[in-house]
């Protein structure tokens, strides 16, 4: 603002050349500007390091390896963008796409149609139980899902010695759809999977009302209480949403896999966080895109490729992940404060 506030020290207020924090506020400044375009600069720096370090990278394999990572990946930190927005978080959906992978695979001599809707149908009665604890009743975020989290590891802990004995293996269009390609070996069904799913929500989020109403929620609930929207049906329906795509991503890693274990999807808990907060989504809601969280999905998948060829084991890997979560949201923060 300027006016009559500005008095005869406005003029000799240093200037950038001569301001050692000039160099930051334009780094904050291209981020609150142009957020995609920094994070695919980074992308690309990160893709040309790790084929530096191991020149068979950047080859169809070495790419469809990082592309095989990412989608799953991304498909749940989708999950874990909505919720943000809305000043949430899942900490259930590892689990979630575990649970699915198991039945996924229990069903698969139903047929592969069948496998997937028992599949899908795990992620959104977990999505919808935790829809219902946060919104209905008022829980904390974290605390329903991981609560959520907890129960189902005790069930399919219990099932995977009963019901689920021997089913560990997935049907032929499962392994298809989460390790397949087609043209020429090039392309992963799984990323046209992904495709599909992100063009869907980055349009919810762009161009319908529900869209308009997580970021309102997160950005402002009493505001949105006093418009007279009822939050509780907003909030169900967004976790119940994350449930189901948490699942989808379960079953593509159990058909990239072709088996399923307890282990299925730990891994990518941290990392789905990660990706949300690396494309710009703020833990505090009402600030994201998913267009960011795909750029960030990719960053990661890059990145786990480059440790994979540095010999970094997975306990160095999330140690690196936790970093980037932490020191990501405290730079997002003062970006946002300074903003």
């Amino acid at each position: 603002m300027t006016g009559g506030l500005a008095g005869p020290d406005a003029a000799v207020t240093p200037t950038a050349p001569d301001d050692p924090g000039a160099a930051t506020r334009a780094w904050a400044r291209s981020l609150r500007e142009r957020p995609l375009l920094v994070l695919s600069a980074v992308l690309v720096v990160l893709v040309v390091v790790t084929g530096l370090i191991e020149p068979s990278y950047l080859s169809v394999t070495g790419l469809r390896n990082t592309a095989l990572f990412a989608a799953p990946l991304g498909i749940m930190a989708a999950g874990q963008t909505i919720l943000m927005l809305t000043g949430g978080i899942d900490l259930s959906v590892a689990m979630v796409a575990t649970g699915a992978g198991y039945v996924v695979a229990n069903q698969s001599p139903n047929g592969a149609v069948v496998a997937i809707a028992f599949g899908l149908l795990v992620g959104f009665v977990a999505g919808s139980a935790n829809g219902v604890g946060v919104g209905v009743f008022r829980v904390n975020p974290l605390i329903m899902t991981l609560a959520t989290s907890a129960i189902m590891l005790g069930l399919f802990t219990s099932w995977a010695q009963t019901i689920f004995q021997g089913s560990t293996s997935v049907g032929a269009f499962i392994r298809t759809l989460g390790g397949g390609s087609f043209l020429g070996n090039r392309v992963p069904w799984a990323v046209v999977v992904w495709a599909g799913l992100a063009v869907a929500v980055v349009l919810m989020l762009r161009r319908t009302g529900f869209g308009r109403v997580l970021y309102g929620i997160g950005d402002n609930p009493v505001a949105m209480r006093l418009a007279g929207v009822r939050s509780w049906q907003v909030l169900l329906a967004a976790y119940a949403l994350s449930g189901v795509l948490a699942a989808t991503a379960g079953i593509l890693l159990a058909g990239r896999v072709g088996s399923v274990d307890l282990q299925l999807a730990s891994f990518f808990l941290l990392p789905s966080v990660a990706a949300a907060v690396i494309g710009g989504t703020s833990i505090f809601g009402g600030i994201g895109t998913y267009s960011g969280t795909i750029i960030g999905a990719l960053i990661l998948g890059v990145l786990q490729s480059m440790l994979t060829f540095l010999n970094t084991g997975q306990a160095l890997q999330q140690i690196l992940y936790g970093a980037i979560v932490l020191g990501l949201a405290v730079v997002y923060a003062r970006v946002i404060g300074d903003g």
